[in-house]
């Protein structure tokens, strides 16, 4: 199950500070996908200990890429058959508070990692408001990045 709820509520809570259990990734690479790692595990409370191609956080030693990484992320929540979260890749407009939204800003590599916090109406760019790290905000406009594409990971649960 996936709570979106206690999801976003963790995203309120740290989206202008940083938890002391988790280190800080702002000066190695950015804390975006860090962030958005820890609201997933928020709203799921499964993490997936597999060598190499899980998703969890011991410490800045014990970690695995996919807790970091934008492209790593990507990659291990939308195949993940395992423990842990799992999602598809939708359209935006259906998003969903709770799920996550990867930019890119030179058309060709994501780089940037987002939680949805609130969607007015329907979503779109105008309407989705965004929580994240890096570039720390809170109920952001989506619209308000220089992005040239955006991928939704809908997040459909846990086991």
């Amino acid at each position: 199950m996936y709570d979106r709820e206690k999801a976003v509520a963790y995203a309120r809570k740290w989206a202008y500070m940083r938890n002391p259990e988790y280190y800080a990734f702002d000066e190695i690479g950015g804390d975006c996908t860090n962030f958005v790692s820890q609201c997933v595990y928020a709203g799921c409370g499964t993490m997936n200990y597999t060598k190499d191609t899980g998703w969890y956080y011991n410490n800045i030693n014990d970690r695995s890429a996919a807790w970091t990484g934008v492209e790593f992320f990507y990659d291990f929540i939308t195949s993940n058959k395992g423990k842990g979260p799992y999602a598809e890749e939708l359209p935006l407009s259906l998003a969903k508070v709770g799920d996550v939204i990867q930019l890119s800003f030179d058309g060709e590599k994501f780089t940037h990692a987002l939680v949805i916090t609130k969607i007015f109406l329907f979503p779109t760019p105008e309407n989705i408001l965004i929580a994240c790290h890096s570039y720390d905000s809170l109920d952001r406009r989506l619209n308000t990045y220089g992005y040239k594409k955006s991928r939704l990971i809908h997040i459909l649960g846990s086991r």
